[in-house]
């Protein structure tokens, strides 16, 4: 089959991959809690209940802003599963995460602007990492272009080790994972910058989700593409350590969150782009 016309395809089941994913997770977290836990399908049969909710609305930027943060994560997401450029990528994702913190503060809910605030303070915390990876990938292959990045004979995973050990640092952060679920902690702020959405318009929020599990994995596989078996067990491996990090974590505040980072991923990104340089 064409590549082009699979990565098509991919692109437009990457909502059900990731409902899927969403699903696994919450069942493989049951188990560990020594729960039963709900069916795999749960996420679909949500997303079906909310479309029946009434659908109460700020005000229409409001829900525009939020429409959009989906739109234009989906939209980096098929940039890169479509081999583009790796730095529209990251700009992509960091306006579709921007969209949301403007959501957040367009409200006059507390719990609103406190979520946008948190959210923009993870933004600061797992960009610049990123940032560091692309200019790492760049010094590797000469190129932004994921479609050369991702047709190396050696798995980056082996030329860039210390890039994919910063990466899974920020992942928890990214996918809103204990320690670092502070942007939601619905125990403190009731969900964040997405309290405010209802009915259909929480929908795309809803499953913007599940395009993030699809985007962080996408990112995973881009250090191992070159092949598959070992594809398959990095993803599978670093699936079940962010889930055993977010059922043995305690939330930790943002203060303690920007140390961690600062002081992990962020030097072991700095120190992989000078390995690469040299």
């Amino acid at each position: 089959m064409n590549t082009t016309l699979i990565a098509i395809i991919f692109v437009i089941v990457a909502p059900v991959l990731g409902g899927l994913i969403y699903g696994i997770e919450r069942k493989i977290k049951a188990r560990m809690q020594q729960r039963i836990g709900p069916p795999i399908l749960q996420p679909f049969y949500d997303f079906f209940k909310l479309a029946q909710k009434r659908t109460f609305i700020v005000h229409s930027t409001h829900a525009f802003l939020g429409i959009m943060h989906f739109v234009s994560l989906w939209f980096a997401l098929a940039v890169l599963i479509f081999g583009g450029d790796f730095i529209l990528v990251i700009y992509l994702h960091l306006l579709s995460t921007a969209l949301l913190i403007i959501a957040g503060y367009s409200t006059r809910s507390v719990f609103s602007h406190l979520g946008a605030n948190r959210l923009a303070i993870t933004a600061l915390a797992y960009e610049p990492v990123l940032i560091l990876i692309a200019v790492s990938l760049y010094m590797v292959t000469g190129s932004f272009n994921i479609s050369s990045i991702s047709t190396l004979e050696e798995p980056l995973i082996v030329k860039m080790p210390l890039a994919f050990v910063a990466l899974l640092l920020v992942l928890p952060i990214k996918l809103k994972k204990s320690p670092f679920d502070i942007a939601e902690a619905h125990q403190e702020i009731t969900g964040g910058a997405e309290i405010e959405y209802s009915g259909i318009f929480f929908e795309f929020l809803y499953t913007a989700k599940w395009l993030d599990y699809i985007f962080a994995y996408a990112l995973v596989y881009l250090f191992v593409a070159s092949n598959f078996f070992l594809a398959i067990t990095v993803l599978i491996l670093t699936f079940l350590f962010i889930n055993a990090l977010d059922n043995s974590t305690a939330r930790v505040d943002y203060k303690q969150m920007l140390k961690f980072i600062f002081w992990t991923a962020l030097p072991a990104a700095l120190l992989n782009l000078l390995w690469v340089t040299l």
